[in-house]
């Protein structure tokens, strides 16, 4: 089977209400401004604590921490979508001491890191107010993770690519596209081939052990979606190469079952072990259809269209509302899918998981007593999704934008 079905649960489907929409993302944000604490950003949910976690640990990082609340704020209210917020009131440099504090008591120095370190920080204090010292620490920090050996979005050097691509589409600055060229020369020299598949894959040095992850974040198509991203800057021959790269471990790494289409974790899963089919956007289907939305031509159109189906056909995940690995995060493949093909029912789709994750994100506020302060794995990032809904478009927060206007 393409999914596990005790991971999901049966779709609630009240009518689509954009007043009900819009009622959430006040809520959110009026819940999430009156829970800051200053020099403490917010209270951690239980869902993002392990065991050995200290509970008295301030999270920062952009995934699961502070830096990624205060983007979602001031994305959300550079949208339009809400009032002044508390975000404004947040001094960056210090979230960036707090959050470097943060990885050195985690046993880490990646500060290129785009999900966890410092990069995606540096990148709203550029956004903030652009200076030659920032850009200076921003080409500094993309430069020092070009060789990192998580080759993977979370840690390594696909996520200082997407960095270095949301710096030259906002500037064009020639200084960007070198970089986006220098790292994606380095992912390509990276490359291993799996004769066994016949396609390529990169192995991930990830929390001590190598893996082939093919997912949305740590894994092939989360570097995949960087590179289209990139694809005018790297040239057309260099991009025709990655075109068919791309294209054949997609579709050479995918199990079908009748109509439907999901990928298993990795391309090469420990030996004896019957793989586990997920499916959510961190391992499945619906981070596929996210970070390839946006791949040129018609060669994956098939297999786009049948991993939604799956994604829908598997339903809401009864993990929560979330990006990462819940309902909201599945429902964007739904928005990519009605964005490149124009089809209404996907909107439809779409629209009909934000309903049933406002009633998650609701019953899980009221029995923990708090919201889940996170952009990942939260209700910011829900907030977010919902403003997409209303407006029909499929912006996946961080992946497919950074800066926004009005």
């Amino acid at each position: 089977m393409l999914f596990e079905p005790a991971r999901h649960e049966p779709l609630r489907v009240p009518p689509w209400s954009e007043q009900r929409a819009r009622d959430a993302i006040d809520w959110i944000v009026r819940e999430t401004n009156a829970a800051f604490v200053p020099a403490r950003y917010w209270p951690t949910h239980p869902k993002d604590f392990e065991s050995s976690d200290d509970p008295a640990m301030v999270w920062t990082s952009l995934y699961f921490g502070a830096a990624g609340v205060v983007w979602a704020l001031r994305h959300l209210h550079a949208l339009g979508a809400c009032e002044v917020t508390v975000a404004d009131q947040i001094d960056l440099t210090t979230l960036r001491d707090d959050n470097r504090a943060w990885l050195r008591s985690q046993g880490f120095e990646d500060f290129g890191s785009y999900l966890m370190g410092d990069l995606a920080i540096e990148l709203m204090a550029w956004g903030e107010a652009q200076s030659a010292a920032r850009a200076d620490a921003l080409a500094w920090l993309i430069d020092s993770n070009i060789d990192h050996p998580a080759r993977e979005l979370m840690w390594g050097s696909p996520g200082s690519l997407l960095a270095a691509t949301f710096l030259h589409d906002r500037t064009r600055d020639e200084r960007w596209a070198g970089l986006i060229r220098r790292v994606a020369a380095q992912l390509r020299s990276e490359l291993e081939w799996s004769d066994v598949h016949a396609c390529h894959y990169w192995p991930q040095h990830l929390y001590g052990k190598r893996c082939s992850y093919l997912d949305g974040v740590h894994g092939f198509v989360a570097t995949a979606h960087g590179l289209i991203r990139a694809r005018d800057v790297l040239g057309a021959d260099e991009w025709a190469f990655w075109q068919r790269c791309i294209a054949e471990t997609v579709t050479r790494s995918a199990t079908h079952e009748r109509d439907l289409v999901n990928w298993r974790p990795e391309l090469i899963g420990p030996e004896g072990k019957k793989p586990r089919y997920l499916m959510q956007f961190c391992h499945g289907a619906p981070g596929f259809v996210i970070c390839l939305a946006r791949f040129p031509g018609a060669a994956l159109d098939a297999l786009l269209l049948a991993a939604g189906e799956a994604t829908w056909a598997a339903g809401p995940l009864a993990k929560g509302s979330n990006l990462c690995h819940g309902t909201a995060g599945n429902a964007y493949a739904f928005l990519a899918l009605h964005e490149r093909t124009r089809d209404p029912l996907w909107l439809e789709r779409a629209r009909a998981f934000a309903m049933h994750a406002i009633a998650q994100a609701e019953a899980d506020a009221q029995q923990v007593g708090q919201l889940r302060y996170s952009l990942w794995t939260g209700d910011p990032g829900l907030a977010i999704f919902l403003w997409d809904c209303i407006r029909a478009e499929a912006n996946f927060p961080t992946l497919d934008v950074f800066f926004a206007g009005r």
